[in-house]
């Protein structure tokens, strides 16, 4: 199973985007580690087949190989059957999943070419309900699915939207009603492991509660954040990098001679139970960086 830390902060990027093969060559935004071509919410259904053909022109000449994970967000399943038969989508990373729910999801399963890896979003009126959701995910684990799914992806917006709310300033998405859903949504997936996303923050004059929203975000374990805006994306990058503290009770946890437990940073330490945790630490480590040091 691919890590989904690779994904670091995802650009959301609609397909009518005016730089689009320049974004899929990995040249518009050159720090970026994953990127998702919209198709769906980004653009208006007038648009949908002008959006179709800029993405096809676009996966014409976009390179075979690239560090940049590309991902097409699609529409419904007509759009994929479309996307798919595109030359050069064989090269795409994946495809992001709308409206995911355990009905929804074997219609775009049967459309699958490749071995390409999935991010199904949870975004409808059947996330608010616990049986719906563990439906969901006895779908999900089925053999020649599991093995693709990458990350779950949040529609924060869209859940928002289904109890008659949108995103309130001066607070995190864990002061709102959705705090407790996204807390039920880690229990009921994570320990299955299923990574999850964290949904956007569409305030792009608020650098201050983003940070603090992304630190809510990696205390939940969720993998990551999508940007709707290039400037969030060393904000959300900075957040999930690994504290030299971390790193050395990690490095520890993992050697050969460490005690069952031990007390380091002002916490105690068990390896019994810290393994998977500094396994973590280190694919943060690893896709983020290390924060750097009081004294630069």
């Amino acid at each position: 199973m691919a890590d989904a830390f690779q994904l670091g902060a995802s650009l959301y990027v609609p397909a009518l985007h005016a730089k689009l093969p320049a974004v899929l060559a990995h040249q518009a935004y050159p720090h970026l580690k994953s990127v998702i071509i919209c198709t769906e919410d980004a653009v208006a259904e007038r648009d949908v087949d002008e959006a179709l053909r800029q993405l096809r022109e676009a996966l014409r000449v976009m390179p075979a190989t690239s560090p940049l994970l590309r991902f097409v967000r699609l529409r419904n399943p007509a759009v994929m059957r479309e996307v798919v038969a595109m030359p050069g989508s064989e090269h795409l990373s994946g495809f992001v999943l709308p409206k995911i729910t355990a009905e929804t999801l074997p219609h775009y399963q049967l459309l699958l070419t490749g071995t390409q890896c999935l991010m199904p979003t949870l975004e409808t009126v059947e996330v608010f309900d616990p049986d719906a959701m563990r439906a969901l995910r006895k779908v999900l684990m089925r053999a020649g699915l599991r093995e693709r799914i990458l990350a779950l992806r949040i529609g924060g917006n869209d859940l928002l939207r289904l109890i008659g709310m949108r995103r309130p300033r001066g607070v995190t998405l864990y002061d709102t009603p959705l705090g407790v859903l996204l807390g039920t949504l880690v229990l009921t997936f994570k320990p299955h492991g299923f990574a999850l996303t964290a949904p956007v923050f569409d305030l792009l004059d608020d650098e201050h509660m983003l940070r603090e929203e992304v630190r809510r975000d990696l205390a939940f374990g969720f993998c990551g954040k999508t940007a709707v805006h290039p400037t969030q994306i060393p904000v959300i990058e900075a957040v999930f990098k690994v504290s030299a503290m971390e790193l050395a009770a990690a490095k520890r946890l993992v050697a050969p001679d460490c005690p069952a437990v031990f007390k380091l940073g002002g916490a105690m330490h068990e390896v019994a139970v810290h393994g998977a945790w500094a396994q973590r630490v280190f694919s943060r480590a690893h896709h983020f960086g290390i924060e750097p040091s009081p004294e630069g």
